[in-house]
């Protein structure tokens, strides 16, 4: 066997510090000890009363004509505070590509727009990515104060704030992260979640929904294993 020269041992031993060096980074994010899920360090934590979420009851149409009434009103008043984002967004599957959209409004018009789209993707993971896009767009806008994200899949956003470990921690870790800067850059922002069932056909949601379901993705390879190259 041909022994290595002391340049060649030091060329390997660089590559497998490398190696673990990225190793460690991914690993990282599904440590159980992170100091950012720690107690006192978690948003839930840190910022209790800068976040809510607002659920509707999707069996009560009386409870539900109640929470689209509330919707419109927060519309209304943030057609006249320039302070105010509100956050729409709405994925959809089609031939095994999912496409999620997100709009950004103040003062009730859309100033953002996003869309993407992926394969062999699971529908949560889609729903926290749109979300978080949507949050990253309105929270770096200068002088918004509070944020409202309008969904149909508010149990998703819930997984932003879960401290347990669980597959969507390394998109959940990113969001936490501009949140936190977004709650302590003035003890006056925070975020409110509301609950949209597309079957309700609100105004600004279902406008999304529409995008979303109209979008029509042409692969440019057949073959299953090509369709990220697409």
């Amino acid at each position: 066997m041909e022994k290595l020269t002391d340049k060649q041992r030091l060329k390997v031993k660089s590559s497998t510090i490398d190696a673990n060096n990225r190793l460690n980074g991914i690993f990282n994010f599904f440590d159980s000890f992170n100091k950012k899920f720690s107690p006192r360090n978690r948003l839930i934590d840190m910022f209790p009363s800068c976040f809510s979420f607002y659920s509707s009851d999707r069996k009560s149409a009386g409870t539900r004509k109640t929470h689209l009434y509330k919707l419109n009103e927060i519309i209304f008043n943030a057609s006249i505070d320039p302070k105010i984002a509100i956050v729409v967004s709405d994925m959809s599957i089609k031939n095994q590509v999912t496409t999620f959209i997100a709009h950004i409004h103040i003062y009730d018009s859309p100033i953002i727009k996003t869309i993407h789209h992926a394969v062999n993707v699971t529908s949560t993971g889609a729903e926290l990515f749109t979300i978080r896009c949507g949050l990253n767009q309105a929270i770096w806008l200068s002088n918004i104060e509070p944020i409202i994200v309008i969904t149909d899949s508010i149990h998703v956003a819930k997984n932003i704030f879960d401290s347990l470990i669980h597959l969507y921690q390394v998109q959940t870790l990113a969001i936490s992260k501009e949140i936190r800067e977004f709650f302590e850059r003035n003890h006056h922002n925070s975020i409110d979640f509301w609950d949209c069932p597309s079957q309700d056909r609100w105004s600004l949601h279902n406008i999304v929904d529409k995008k979303t379901k109209k979008f029509n993705l042409s692969l440019l390879h057949l073959c299953k294993s090509s369709w990220n190259f697409s």
